[in-house]
């Protein structure tokens, strides 16, 4: 039984492995109120103190749009932070698990990216991340860095799923952009992923790996997808039409690359599965979200 560290424990990650991982060791989970990652003096305080033999840092600066504005907020969490991170977990003879991006890539590939596939971030989240990725390389050999994509989950406010759900219940028509591709991913998936990857972290396995659930969608995709399924559980939805737009039509304030579609295999090497396909996972996701809404109101009523 390890003695396992998790931070950003509050975020959509972060609260799917404080239940994956409990089987595992003892496991303290810190969300921000616990450990602020713009103190650096606090992370190193915290690890002195748990000793951690295993660090799972899901803590990260995740608004990419705002990003653009406040690069060196981004750049403090996720590669400050993390760096003072990866020199503890070296110092104290920890393993660091640390979620990335797919945003380090550019997206100009036409296949499945690999992970010594040449990073060229577009936007500022993408280079702090990348910034993150170097920092741990440089500070630690006994780590592993699993960049992922297009995360959702039943936990937190700022997902696509969830923004769809909102959308769908008060509009009839929707359009969402067709020209990006990518794999959604389900959080409690990737913290599963993790869970199964921890009894094989060690220097042998250190490195950096890809984890996103299988299959390839783009967001209208995706939002065809969730709409279908929310339908089949009788979600309430008012939403006739979804309608497929190009990414110039729907202008944001980062560039995001228009492919991104990560390569599985070499973490399926490890752990001996491939992951879900991504409808499983929705589907999966869907159906907790339906249970915990009927719950509440089940709740509320008595």
């Amino acid at each position: 039984m390890k003695r396992i560290l998790v931070t950003g424990a509050d975020g959509q990650v972060g609260q799917e492995l404080r239940t994956c991982l409990t089987s595992l060791g003892e496991v303290t989970s810190l969300g921000r109120a616990a450990l602020d990652l713009a103190q650096p003096e606090q992370i190193r305080q915290v690890m002195d103190q748990i000793q951690p033999e295993i660090v799972v840092n899901a803590a990260a600066y995740t608004a990419v749009d705002k990003a653009e504005a406040e690069l060196e907020q981004a750049i403090a969490i996720n590669a400050t932070a993390t760096q003072v991170l990866a020199a503890a977990a070296q110092r104290g003879g920890s393993f660091l698990i640390h979620i990335s991006t797919d945003y380090v890539f550019d997206g100009t590939q036409s296949h499945p990216y690999l992970e010594t596939d040449a990073t060229h971030p577009l936007g500022a989240y993408g280079k702090s991340k990348l910034m993150g990725e170097t920092a741990i390389a440089l500070s630690t050999s006994n780590y592993a860095i699993l960049r992922t994509a297009w995360v959702y989950g039943s936990y937190g406010k700022g997902n696509f799923v969830k923004t769809m759900l909102r959308l769908g219940a008060e509009r009839e028509e929707i359009r969402v952009v067709a020209d990006q591709i990518g794999s959604p991913t389900w959080a409690k998936d990737l913290a599963q992923a993790i869970a199964q990857f921890i009894p094989h972290a060690n220097p042998e396995n250190a490195g950096i790996y890809h984890y996103t659930n299988s299959g390839v969608a783009s967001w209208y995709d995706f939002a065809v997808a969730i709409f279908e399924e929310a339908k089949l559980l009788g979600l309430p939805l008012k939403v006739q039409r979804v309608v497929p737009i190009t990414t110039a039509e729907y202008p944001t304030p980062a560039q995001r690359p228009a492919y991104s579609v990560l390569s599985c295999a070499k973490i399926a090497g490890v752990l001996g599965t491939y992951p879900p396909h991504w409808r499983q996972g929705l589907r999966h996701m869907l159906a907790e979200l339906y249970a915990q809404t009927h719950e509440s109101a089940n709740s509320l009523r008595r």
